[in-house]
């Protein structure tokens, strides 16, 4: 395994290279700067922050500069607010859209998988139709209709929770079920499914004919082969949710890495859109590796290519 986690890690920088370079690519591609929608600035001071932030230098060298900056761990400063790095914005950012999405990703498996598996085992009865119609909904809703709804609810008319930021934890409330809302009801219908698929498997009615519980033939030979999908899916669905949504945090005032993220797209911010757009990618490309991991210490007939 451990050759594995080696040939998977120098795929990943090379994955992580092509990424900056495609999104460089991109950035840079678009007409104007991140200066030009600044009608107070003069030509005179658009020109000098150009050459304060090395945009007046040829396309190959701001290149070689941006990669030599990744190279020594400085994701480089923002263009649009003065001496802010996108390390500062990172370290300050990520452990609130941490906080958030530890506790949504908690409340998706504390939930979904249960449920998932109660829904299995009780198909076509009334308890099964009832979650499917929830999950549905769940799925057909996007998460900002959620925020929205529990925020003008909950909080502006009702006012049991807090209407944004995160000041106590019935503030959490909130972002936490829109962040978990989608995924909640996927991870739950998914786990349905291949529990399902699972149960009809001839190995399942050979331990059910010789005798043992259902607890034991859920707990030991079913359980472990229906969370090969769910893991799939939950390994990208963490990177997500811990990277924080854009949408939600802006709903809620959160501030974590969605709203710097948003901010730099409206404000053009090359490098923070081209540093946090990597960032993405790395906590994902680890996330997919963790799930590949995950499946031969859940299933040992799973090999990992040593």
């Amino acid at each position: 395994m451990a050759r594995y986690i080696v040939k998977r890690f120098f795929s990943m920088i090379v994955t992580l290279f092509i990424i900056g370079t495609i999104t460089f690519s991109l950035m840079h591609s678009i007409p104007g700067s991140p200066f030009s929608s600044e009608r107070t600035l003069s030509p005179e001071m658009e020109q000098a922050l150009m050459a304060k932030y090395g945009l007046d230098q040829p396309l190959y060298k701001q290149y070689f500069n941006y990669l030599g900056g990744l190279l020594q761990g400085d994701l480089g400063l923002s263009m649009t607010k003065l001496g802010v790095s996108v390390n500062d914005m990172i370290g300050e950012g990520l452990p609130t859209s941490a906080k958030v999405g530890f506790s949504a990703v908690a409340l998706i498996l504390a939930l979904g998988i249960p449920i998932g598996i109660i829904s299995a085992l009780k198909q076509n009865t009334i308890l099964d139709h009832i979650v499917m119609f929830i999950a549905t909904i769940g799925i057909a809703v996007p998460s900002f209709v959620i925020g929205t709804f529990i925020m003008y609810v909950f909080g502006e008319i009702l006012g049991w929770i807090p209407a944004g930021g995160l000041s106590d934890w019935k503030s959490y409330i909130g972002p936490v079920i829109a962040l978990a809302g989608f995924s909640l009801a996927y991870v739950t219908r998914l786990m349905r499914s291949s529990m399902l698929e699972v149960l009809r498997q001839d190995y399942i009615r050979t331990a059910k004919a010789n005798g043992l519980s259902q607890i034991r033939v859920i707990g030991k030979h079913a359980l472990k082969n229906a969370l090969i999908p769910v893991v799939t899916y939950v390994g990208p669905m963490v990177a997500s949710i811990l990277t924080g949504s854009f949408v939600v945090e802006k709903i809620f005032a959160i501030p974590g890495m969605g709203r710097y993220f948003t901010e730099s797209v409206t404000n053009r911010d090359y490098t923070v859109i081209m540093s946090m757009t990597l960032f993405y990618a790395a906590i994902y490309i680890v996330m997919v590796l963790l799930v590949d991991i995950a499946y031969a210490l859940i299933d040992p007939r799973i090999k990992l290519d040593d």
